[in-house]
């Protein structure tokens, strides 16, 4: 049997993007064989497509997955036929900090999930939130997990503290989502005043439009009492990470994520954060306790992901451009049938 497959021809970019049709993978005695039910877009597989990220010839794309279990190794003992399950981006890091050996990325080292069928090891999907459809499920791996990390794991949120969460994309999205189930507040940056508006709708509890204000970090402290926020969430990089440093209180977090801005920073002053006693954290995902914790946490919240667009698995180019120009509001759905 033959199933369909997106490709990604070297050296990257989008017209090198090809839909084929291969072979169903065969299983090995502790690999589960999954049916791939959806996947979403991470600015990562972006990189990657445009082979900003290079990799090898032919590979497989995408780094999220949700999927059904239809056929089990002979020594595999941990799922069962039927088991509704979700991908981890890591799939040899388990637990514990990051060792170089364990950060083998999917849909960038390995294959990913923008394919019918894939077969994993046993040990390489967790468990799904329970109540949560399969597109909703293929938000998590990369984008929620990332946002748990940055704010539970290596932020340690608290009930009453405060949350800067930049643009409108999936990270901010379930951070500003994660930081109001915890009892924090969120002030929400981006350039939209009908984005800003949906923030509000979702939680925001101050609101800045960045693009009509530049040096938008003594913005946030004015509307934090002139102390800062306790959190960051950083994603734009070289071109915000001066605001951020302004924006952050005393002894405050920045967590590392993006650079949708671009890699290098202008204008930061170090002795700044020096003074300020920042800590920051350098975040990619987590791994699979980590997915594991998130996961009960999020059947026991009225957290559901925000997905803006839906595309077949065909129409990932498509999908890429949307994403391109900045058209969605939190995810991009991709769908396998």
């Amino acid at each position: 049997m033959n199933m369909k497959q997106i490709q990604l021809s070297k050296p990257g970019g989008l017209d090198n993007i090809q839909l084929v049709e291969t072979d169903i993978p065969r299983i090995k005695g502790n690999e589960i064989l999954v049916k791939v039910s959806a996947s979403s877009l991470n600015y990562h597989d972006l990189l990657v497509a445009l082979g900003s990220i290079p990799t090898e010839d032919k590979r497989v794309l995408l780094g999220d997955a949700s999927g059904e279990v239809i056929e089990i190794g002979e020594n595999v003992s941990k799922w069962r036929v039927g088991d509704k399950i979700m991908s981890v981006c890591f799939p040899k890091w388990i637990e514990g900090r990051p060792k170089r050996e364990f950060l083998s990325f999917i849909g960038d080292n390995e294959d990913g999930f923008a394919t019918e069928y894939i077969s994993l090891p046993e040990t390489a999907v967790t468990k799904i939130p329970q109540g949560w459809s399969q597109t909703e499920v293929a938000t998590l791996p990369c984008a929620g997990l990332t946002a748990w990390r940055a704010l539970v794991e290596e932020g340690n949120l608290q009930a009453g503290e405060t949350v800067l969460i930049q643009g409108t994309g999936g990270v901010s999205i379930f951070a500003l989502q994660l930081a109001k189930s915890m009892g924090a507040k969120v002030v929400a940056t981006s350039s939209s005043h009908e984005k800003l508006e949906k923030l509000k709708a979702l939680g925001a509890d101050e609101l800045i439009n960045y693009k009509e204000t530049p040096k938008w970090g003594k913005e946030v402290k004015i509307k934090t009492d002139n102390e800062g926020v306790d959190h960051v969430i950083e994603v734009g990089g070289g071109g915000t990470f001066s605001q951020s440093v302004t924006a952050t209180k005393l002894g405050g977090h920045i967590a590392m994520i993006g650079v949708l801005s671009g890699p290098s920073a202008e204008n930061i002053i170090l002795p700044k954060i020096f003074l300020k006693q920042i800590r920051t954290s350098g975040i990619v995902m987590g791994n699979q306790q980590s997915q594991i914790a998130m996961v009960e946490y999020i059947e026991n919240s009225d957290i559901k992901p925000i997905i803006s667009d839906t595309f077949d698995l065909a129409d990932l180019v498509r999908a890429f451009k949307h994403q391109m120009g900045h058209k969605h509001f939190g995810k991009i759905s991709i769908t396998m049938t």
